[in-house]
């Protein structure tokens, strides 16, 4: 009988054919080998259905799960259902990751007794690729008070030094490219939040997981691949309801902060985490079809919304490298047209 833990990767996908095939080969020829891959269609219009089909035939090791429509959200939590792993792994269909991810987070696991691995990931553009890491050691554990403060915190947003990469206030939140214990998910009734309502359901969810944490363990090595060129992703479609969308995820995350009493550092996080939302805000708008003057009056008015005027207020400037203070500083001084300018040369560095 197998004694190694099983690992459910579950796998939401939506119309994702030219990119599905690679992303199952690379969590079936894990080296480690007691895995399920629990595959939820929901409701993809293209042959993702057939290739799922073709590909559960060939390996018994996949479960298909056929749905309507219901988002990423809601195919994830079809997935946690159906899930029996003691451990549960997140890929996003169009992305891959290397050979030896899921023995590297087991090996984690059974050697520090851990609830949660994370580790570092590439960002995949058509004709290069960049490295994303979330801490610089090599191999980090993080016991209860310092999963807490470095990582639980850190995910309603950044504080001190940890603003002198602005840029990286993100890259903690994502589900994938970690390894859960899968009764801290269960147990606690943990589910994602509908990503119509919200935005972005990675945060959140990784918000109520992580204050349950006794230990986690952060390896260095870049094992998933961030594919950054599919055009059909949500991170590349215009989203007209993203603003809204996250003041909902901020209310969220404001009555769980209250709710649970937590510490004056994850309200300060928060004011932050409002404050460089305005990046992704402004990439959104910018890469619309709207006129420059209508992008600029949207600008406008996030720069003039309330919240955001307090959360610039609060804002400590002084870790940031100069090219941040620049822009943020404009933001803080409500200069929509300087941060429209700035946006255009940020989305060219980024996309090329």
């Amino acid at each position: 009988m197998n004694n190694q833990p099983l690992i459910s990767v579950i796998v939401p996908v939506y119309n994702v054919e030219q990119y599905l095939p690679m992303c199952l080969d690379s969590i079936l020829n894990q080296t480690y080998r007691n895995i399920e891959v629990v595959c939820v269609d929901d409701g993809s219009p293209d042959n993702c259905g057939q290739i799922l089909q073709k590909y559960a035939t060939k390996d018994e090791r996949i479960v298909v799960i056929t749905q309507k429509n219901q988002g990423l959200s809601g195919a994830r939590n079809t997935g946690l259902r159906y899930a029996h792993g003691e451990y549960i792994m997140f890929l996003d269909s169009d992305d891959w990751i290397e050979a030896e991810t899921c023995e590297a987070a087991i090996s984690a696991v059974l050697k520090y007794d851990a609830d949660l691995v994370m580790w570092s990931y590439t960002r995949a553009y058509n004709q290069d690729s960049k490295e994303k890491y979330m801490f610089w050691e090599n191999e980090t554990v993080f016991e209860k008070e310092q999963v807490k403060s470095q990582l639980h915190r850190r995910i309603c947003g950044l504080l001190g030094e940890e603003l002198q990469h602005p840029d990286y206030a993100n890259a903690l939140e994502t589900v994938w490219g970690k390894l859960y214990l899968t009764k801290q998910i269960v147990e606690n009734n943990v589910e994602f939040v509908n990503t119509k309502e919200i935005g972005t359901e990675d945060a959140l969810f990784n918000l109520y997981v992580l204050g349950n944490i006794e230990r986690a363990v952060y390896l260095r090595k870049c094992y998933n691949h961030y594919r950054k060129t599919n055009q059909s992703s949500l991170t590349t479609i215009y989203n007209k309801n993203l603003f809204t969308r996250w003041q909902k995820l901020f209310d969220y995350m404001e009555v769980y902060i209250q709710e649970n009493n937590l510490p004056k550092e994850y309200k300060e996080a928060l004011q932050n985490r409002i404050a460089l939302s305005l990046l992704g805000l402004g990439l959104n708008i910018v890469s619309s079809d709207y006129s420059m003057r209508r992008k600029i009056a949207l600008l406008q008015e996030i720069l003039k919304n309330e919240r955001y005027r307090r959360a610039y207020k609060e804002l400590d400037f002084s870790f940031f490298p100069i090219h941040w203070k620049v822009f943020y500083g404009c933001a803080a001084h409500r200069c929509a047209f300087g941060v429209y300018i700035l946006l255009l040369v940020i989305r060219k560095i980024i996309y090329g």
